[in-house]
């Protein structure tokens, strides 16, 4: 697998490139790193979405962690953001979530918080990745007492619900809305949490098999919720992934509000309430142009960071900012969670929608979007190392921008969560984004793919 942690854990096809070696491999390694850390025996909370995989590399995980002299809580089918809030809620030195967010269900990953419910910084992940593929350093080996323990705790889950209830300040009671569950984490939660501040809301794809997860549904298959809030009257409508750490929303007329309209609505909320640190917000340099111009605009300061909310928690962390994400709905709000968390972001939106008094497509409109393409490119590891460094491939990319002169901007990336390199173009002219970004992709192709 190479460098088994990406930017949001380890992940891949369960049972093959995330198998139960590999899964209770790395429980060893934290179970190892955190000994040496706290010169205790440890703790760890392993939660999971609702992948049929799931329970496999659950035991996998606990295994590994028990044999290294870790005791071990599983919560059960719980979001991504409750193993990180409920890690120091509950005293725990670590928390491992089993998800693959947005992927298919096939796939799986191990994501590893913190005792402070953050995520583990890259020098934290290169100790057990070093634990893991250097086979030089041995495994630690417990027997008799010092094996570790497994309990359950599935009813924790219910002091996240009653923290997430806290968030809203103005009554949400009467508003209807309707709530895509990606057949995820949030089956487990939302009915609850929306039930608890009255919320009239219609559950959709809330009905996991193991293998349904965002299925044609969830927030990257927008078009069931669009449908359904247009035909319904809904106020509004929600969409999370696969483990709930994102959101993105709908306004009554059916129209997409992705992350950075979010961002940018939610900034104006908190200033209003006199709770934005700095006037700032965090975003990546996904973010759309519109955004960056919406903020100079409303007196906002911005910032951006590569692509990925760890990197944008660290900023945020590093001086104090209240508010950061991503266009794809990764939201972030330190006040209240240690981690992006879907089901938090659709609460503070509805805030914003009673406090204002308009309608969601009132709200919508606080920004204006330049034309985006983006091109996903399947790519083998040597591709996405080498379009970077390749002549042809700049020559292309350098074209464009000057084509461009400066109405507009060519990011390019590597996934790092999926075989992908990733084109985007944003511009004023729609049909000539669209064939500058395919041009990027196919010239990168040519040039590395081998024949």
């Amino acid at each position: 697998m190479g460098r088994l942690f990406g930017t949001d854990g380890a992940r891949g096809i369960a049972n093959t490139e995330i198998s139960c070696e590999l899964a209770a491999n790395i429980g060893r390694g934290l179970a190892m790193i955190l000994e040496e850390r706290i010169g205790r025996r440890p703790r760890v909370l392993i939660g999971r979405d609702t992948r049929a995989s799931g329970e496999m590399l659950d035991a996998a995980v606990a295994a590994g962690l028990c044999s290294a002299g870790a005791d071990v809580v599983r919560l059960g089918v719980v979001p991504t953001p409750a193993v990180a809030w409920l890690t120091t809620d509950m005293g725990a030195d670590a928390g491992v979530m089993l998800s693959a967010s947005h992927n298919p269900a096939e796939y799986n990953g191990i994501k590893i918080f913190g005792p402070k419910g953050f995520k583990l910084t890259d020098e934290e992940e290169f100790e057990i990745e070093d634990i893991v593929l250097d086979h030089s350093i041995p495994y630690s080996v417990k027997w008799g007492a010092g094996v570790g323990r497994i309990t359950e705790d599935t009813a924790a889950v219910e002091r996240y619900i009653d923290h997430l209830a806290k968030a809203p300040v103005n009554s949400l009671k009467g508003l209807r809305v309707a709530v895509d569950c990606a057949n995820g984490s949030a089956s487990a939660t939302a009915a609850k949490l929306f039930e608890k501040l009255g919320v009239e809301c219609d559950l959709m794809h809330c009905e996991p098999d193991g293998m349904n997860i965002n299925e044609n549904c969830g927030s990257t298959h927008m078009g069931g919720l669009i449908e359904k809030v247009k035909q319904g009257g809904y106020d509004m409508g929600v969409a999370y992934d696969g483990d709930t750490d994102r959101c993105l929303a709908v306004d009554e007329k059916g129209n997409l509000l992705n992350g950075d309209k979010i961002m940018a609505m939610l900034a104006l909320y908190l200033r209003e309430r006199g709770i934005l640190k700095s006037d700032m917000v965090v975003a990546t340099v996904m973010s759309n142009l519109g955004f960056f111009k919406f903020a100079e605009a409303n007196g906002l300061k911005t910032c951006s960071t590569k692509v990925g909310d760890r990197y944008v928690l660290e900023r945020m962390l590093a001086e104090d900012y209240s508010i950061g994400g991503e266009q794809s709905g990764h939201v972030i709000f330190l006040d209240h969670m240690p981690t992006g968390d879907g089901q938090l972001t659709s609460l503070l939106v509805m805030d914003a929608l009673r406090q204002s008094g308009k309608k969601m497509s009132e709200l919508g409109e606080v920004m204006q979007e330049y034309p985006q393409v983006l091109v996903n490119l399947r790519a083998d590891a040597r591709m996405k190392a080498g379009w970077e460094v390749d002549e042809g491939v700049s020559q292309c990319i350098a074209r464009h921008n000057k084509t461009l002169n400066g109405n507009g901007r060519i990011l390019v990336r590597a996934s790092g969560t999926e075989p992908l390199i990733r084109v985007m173009v944003e511009g004023q002219n729609q049909q000539e984004i669209a064939d500058m970004a395919q041009n990027i992709a196919d010239t990168i192709r040519d040039r590395l793919e081998i024949k």
